[in-house]
């Protein structure tokens, strides 16, 4: 059992400026939209890895690599302007504290500004994601039927838990593609609860939470078994 600190897009006080947290955490998922220094922080007071996915309101990501001299883009040296240490599993499937981690992140484009994508790009986009599904090493190890323990997207899939407003429609495309990686999980952010809590849903066998705020979670790796929402508290 992994026991997953998620967050996304309002902090949380509390964990703020704790220099522990007030509970063990094996993982800590970002969902967009956070400072971060934030998720830094959470990792360190932690003492656990994390993995996010970049929300319509974080700088643009996309074109860093890293390499033995440091950060590029573009072929020149740069700086990394996301949070140290932690990986961005946009358009990837990561590793992290035993879980497979597919992310997608990004909303649906209503302005100019990085991480906002029409429908039809971040179709191409998850096309993408499920093309490395197909030949992935961890997802062949005699549990690929099992998919991907979590899909940690921003934007929530259209109709589940979004909202009717043209900045927070979710994605259609996230409905397939929930269907072909088969994840326990899927956990976004970008729909703000405003004092209320959002009711968990389903989506192909996935249990669906928005995480604005925090959840704890407990999941097991490969497992048939819904993952255990413990605590949940959103806003501050």
């Amino acid at each position: 059992m992994v026991t997953v600190l998620t967050v996304s897009d309002e902090v949380v006080e509390g964990l703020w400026n704790a220099r522990t947290l007030p509970f063990d955490v094996d993982l800590v998922l970002g969902a967009g939209d956070l400072p971060f220094e934030y998720l830094e922080h959470l990792a360190e007071a932690a003492d656990a890895p994390c993995v996010f996915v970049p929300g319509n309101h974080d700088a643009d990501l996309t074109g860093y690599s890293a390499g033995r001299a440091g950060w590029m883009r573009a072929g020149l040296p740069s700086s990394w302007p996301g949070p140290d240490g932690a990986v961005n599993a946009d358009r990837r499937i990561v590793s992290a504290a035993g879980l497979r981690i597919a992310g997608l992140g990004g909303s649906i484009r209503y302005r100019d500004g990085p991480n906002q994508w029409t429908e039809r790009q971040q179709k191409r986009r998850a096309g993408s994601l499920l093309r490395t599904h197909t030949w992935h090493p961890l997802l062949r190890r005699g549990a690929d039927a099992h998919g991907v323990d979590v899909l940690l997207t921003h934007s929530p899939p259209f109709g589940v838990g979004d909202a009717e407003d043209a900045p927070h429609r979710g994605f259609r495309c996230l409905d397939p593609l929930t269907e072909r990686l088969r994840p326990q999980l899927l956990v976004h952010g970008h729909i703000h609860p405003h004092g209320t809590r959002p009711a968990d849903r389903q989506l192909h066998g996935a249990t669906v939470i928005n995480t604005v705020g925090y959840a704890l979670i407990d999941i097991t790796p490969g497992g048939d078994t819904a993952p255990i929402i413990e605590r949940r508290r959103h806003g501050s």
